[in-house]
């Protein structure tokens, strides 16, 4: 017998598996989410008119396209119900996003990121500002922000929004949840970059493949080294992850890598690896934290061009790459291999090094080389990423609060 509890918790998860719905599919006739969700037209009947009288979701009409007879009615998210700050920390960068409820991008800028020694103090405070800037060229007050969406490469909490260590700060932690309270009362999440590169992929292959979708790795390539995985999960939908992948060891007693300890697979693959290789510079120079794209094309066309140093410094790279992904399988199973970021344009001069490195893996040996594809748009996939993970959350907090809220 369902206690009073237990029917609540039913009739949650069936709301938020509406607007999950509705946010993959767009607009939809009744008829229509009852077919994609599977729950009885008196169940939808129930569900969409709580999300409507709660002004969560609003109803439209679409004309036929012949003109005749009475028009659609269709159900859709109210783009005014809430609002959602994307905010992504590169290299170079920080850039912010503001995105209404129905997921529609309202409003962009970036700013660059000064390389100011003061560290983590000097840059809260700029994307503090930033949150202001982005709210004010909206003019949208910030009780209407529900949610504000933090990505960076490195190690991020599992439970709270907290930088444990980038590429950026190295070890000077960021507790974003700290950093913007109270002024903000907003939920705070925080991803690791690559983590929502793989995230968005997973999606991209699971409308494709549908259920023959199994899992995805996704190796990010810039001046950092990032390694996403996604998998098919049962019920609770995709399993993603995001192993610390460039810091694991290539080579004992190898090179200085950014994070303070010497052979990672980022000290001989990271932008400032193959640069601090080409020149010959020795294995123990403190890295540079950021190398210019433009520098890099400069040692690639040399490499292309026949020069042994470049050609080498780009090889080593590739097989660093490769033996880290040959070990990432021989722990998980054989899975496709996506390429995202910068540095996929010297993916040429890094193919031979990767195969090589992939083929000392008996899994790779018994079973073939894994599918490798080059995607080239991770700031697309980054934002898909954010948009997938940040408007689920949402979606699950409205229900929860505005449903219970409109009764």
């Amino acid at each position: 017998m369902l206690t009073k509890s237990s029917t609540e918790l039913v009739r949650q998860r069936n709301s938020v598996l509406v607007l999950s719905v509705l946010r993959r599919h767009g607009a939809l006739a009744h008829t229509e989410i009852s077919d994609f969700t599977g729950l009885s037209s008196a169940t939808i009947s129930a569900i969409t008119a709580d999300l409507e009288r709660a002004q969560i979701i609003e109803k439209s009409e679409q004309q036929a396209a012949s003109g005749r007879g009475r028009p659609r009615v269709l159900l859709r998210q109210r783009r005014d119900c809430g609002y959602l700050i994307v905010v992504i920390i590169s290299s170079d960068a920080v850039q912010y996003s503001l995105v209404d409820y129905a997921g529609k991008l309202i409003d962009r800028f970036s700013e660059e990121r000064s390389h100011d020694p003061s560290g983590a103090g000097r840059f809260v405070e700029g994307v503090r500002a930033g949150l202001s800037r982005i709210l004010d060229r909206s003019r949208i007050t910030q009780e209407k922000v529900l949610l504000i969406s933090i990505s960076s490469k490195g190690l991020v909490d599992s439970t709270e929004p907290v930088l444990v260590w980038s590429p950026i700060f190295g070890s000077d932690q960021i507790d974003f949840e700290s950093a913007l309270r109270p002024d903000w009362q907003a939920k705070i999440i925080l991803d690791n970059e690559t983590l929502l590169v793989a995230a968005a992929l997973g999606a991209r292959e699971e409308i494709v493949k549908g259920a023959d979708f199994r899992s995805l790795a996704a190796l990010s390539l810039g001046h950092s080294i990032g390694l996403g995985i996604v998998r098919r999960g049962g019920q609770t939908g995709q399993e993603v992850s995001a192993p610390n992948f460039g810091h694991m060891l290539h080579m004992a007693g190898g090179g200085l890598c950014r994070c303070g300890t010497r052979g990672c697979i980022e000290a001989y693959a990271g932008f400032y690896a193959i640069l601090r290789s080409a020149f010959e510079v020795p294995l123990d120079t403190i890295p540079a934290k950021f190398v210019p794209v433009a520098e890099l094309d400069k040692i690639a066309v040399k490499a292309r061009q026949g020069h042994r140093t470049s050609t080498f410094a780009f090889r080593q790279a590739g097989l660093a790459l490769g033996n880290g992904l040959s070990r990432m399988l021989s722990l998980t199973e054989r899975m496709p291999i996506a390429i995202t970021g910068p540095g996929t344009r010297y993916y040429d001069l890094l193919r031979q090094g990767i195969e090589e490195g992939l083929g000392q893996s008996h899994i790779v040996r018994m079973e073939g080389m894994p599918e490798i594809r080059i995607v080239p748009e991770e700031p697309i996939l980054v934002f898909e990423g954010h948009l997938n993970r940040a408007l689920s959350v949402i979606d699950q907090d409205i229900v929860i609060s505005g449903v219970q809220g409109g009764e």
